[in-house]
Formats: structure tokens, C-alpha cells, sequence
């Protein structure tokens, strides 16, 4: 859910605005306001993904407000008046809407709210600093004389044989072989880290780089086969991510 504020000084306008975002199921309105100031007081308390905000407003018109705030939340500005267009996607927002706006537009402006608002929280979990002395999440592989960490990072591709699997790692030529089988590696790697794509291929999704028809391929340029049965479970992950 984004945690979103209306701001309009006018109550009908207001009003429809609450309704609109009742009708997201992403959006969850913690607050309304009739002033600016209003709002600061909100977006003190309790953190904000994005405002839909009114241009004309008194006192402080909503363009000087987000030119105000060290750090605004996502913005969406709603107006009778098509000149300030300009002026606001100066203040980077996300999008502007005319009024009378339609339901449908309305919706259509939530959906660049979610798509800049998963960006930017992905862009800020990579940029948190990681625990000292943990650069990247690892596990370990059972050989038949040892046990060997590997990074998932440093994963390339998995492939099954029979009873055994071939860990076919970045910077390292030879395979680390496991005895293992694919199936009870699928149910043990980290979730959301792996996918399988054939009956003999487990990716690491994050090494996805395009998948066509028939065929994966990876960032270093290794292409592997869609196997029938897992066609529905890529086109489900690519589906959560698709943006056109």
C-alpha cells in the first residue's frame, strides 16, 4: 500500500479526491487537508508516498509548498488551470491532472504513483548499507567430501543431472557438482531469488536479461531453453514486472 494525502481547499474537490482513492486498492489515504500547513504536521508524524495536491491554494500556492519541503513525497498536482502544466513537472511531478478529471484519468496518474514509488523504494534497498562484514547473501553446497559457501551472487545458472546438480558459478570454469536433485534445490534456495524455466535450469532472476518464445537469456550471455511445463511460471514473474 502507498500511504497517500489529499490537499485541496476546496470540500467538493476534496471530497472527490477521497473517493478516488478509496477506489485504488494500492492507495490508502491517511490524511486530508484543506491547507498546506495542514499537511506538514501529517507528513511529520507518520511517513508519505505521495500527495495529491491542488495548485491554488491559499497563502501558499501547492507549487511554492513542494519547492518548501527537504524532501517532498511524490506528487500529483490537480488544478482548473492548464498554464501551470509547466511549472509543475519543474518540481519533477509525477503527473498533473485537469480539472474536471474522470475517474479513468485518475487512475491512470495512481499507476505512475505506483510504478515511481516501487523505483525508488528498490533504488533505496540497494543503497542500504549491508551488516559489516556481509557484502552479499551466501549458502552452502554439500559434495561428497565437503561442504562449499557460495555466493548467490556468484550463482550463474543451476542445471540438473539425475541425481546430481551443476552449480555453474561467475569466475570459475568447472561446475561445482552437488548431489543433489533439482526439485529439492528448487524448494530450498532463498524464495524469490531462483526460478526454474526447465526441467534441468534454475536461474537466479536477478541474471535475467531477456526471455523470448522459446529461450532465457542471462546478462553473461548464456542462453538456456524454456522447458513446456514452466512457460506459465516465467510469464507469471515477468508479469509482475512488466511496465509496456
Amino acid at each position: 500500500m502507498i500511504p497517500v494525502l489529499a490537499i485541496d481547499d476546496e470540500p467538493l474537490a476534496l471530497q472527490q479526491l477521497e473517493r478516488y482513492i478509496a477506489q485504488v486498492p494500492y492507495l490508502e489515504l491517511v490524511g486530508s487537508c484543506s491547507h498546506v500547513r495542514e499537511a506538514e504536521k501529517i507528513l511529520a508524524e507518520r511517513p508519505v508516498g505521495a500527495v495529491f495536491l491542488d495548485i491554488n491554494m491559499p497563502e501558499c500556492s501547492g507549487l511554492d509548498w513542494v519547492r518548501e519541503l527537504d524532501k517532498a513525497p511524490l506528487v500529483v498536482f490537480t488544478t482548473a488551470y492548464s498554464r501551470y502544466a509547466v511549472e509543475g513537472f519543474r518540481v519533477n511531478a509525477v503527473d498533473y491532472l485537469l480539472k474536471p478529471f474522470s475517474f479513468k484519468e485518475f487512475s491512470e496518474a495512481a499507476e505512475k504513483v505506483r510504478v515511481r514509488y516501487g523505483q525508488a523504494r528498490q533504488e533505496a534497498s540497494a543503497a542500504a548499507p549491508k551488516p559489516a562484514g556481509e557484502t552479499s547473501q551466501a549458502v552452502f553446497f554439500r559434495t561428497e567430501r565437503r561442504s562449499v559457501r557460495v555466493l548467490l551472487d556468484d550463482i550463474r545458472y543451476i542445471e540438473g543431472m539425475g541425481e546430481y546438480a551443476k552449480i555453474h558459478r561467475r569466475d570459475d570454469p568447472s561446475p561445482l557438482l552437488v548431489l543433489v536433485r533439482l526439485k529439492q534445490l528448487e524448494e530450498k534456495l532463498p524464495a524469490g531469488c531462483f526460478l526454474r524455466i526447465h526441467r534441468s535450469y534454475i536461474i537466479p532472476v536477478k541474471k535475467l536479461k531477456e526471455a523470448g518464445k522459446d529461450e532465457v537469456l542471462l546478462e553473461d550471455g548464456t542462453a538456456l531453453p524454456i522447458g513446456e511445463h514452466y512457460h506459465q511460471d516465467l510469464k507469471a514473474y515477468l508479469g509482475k514486472r512488466m511496465l509496456g
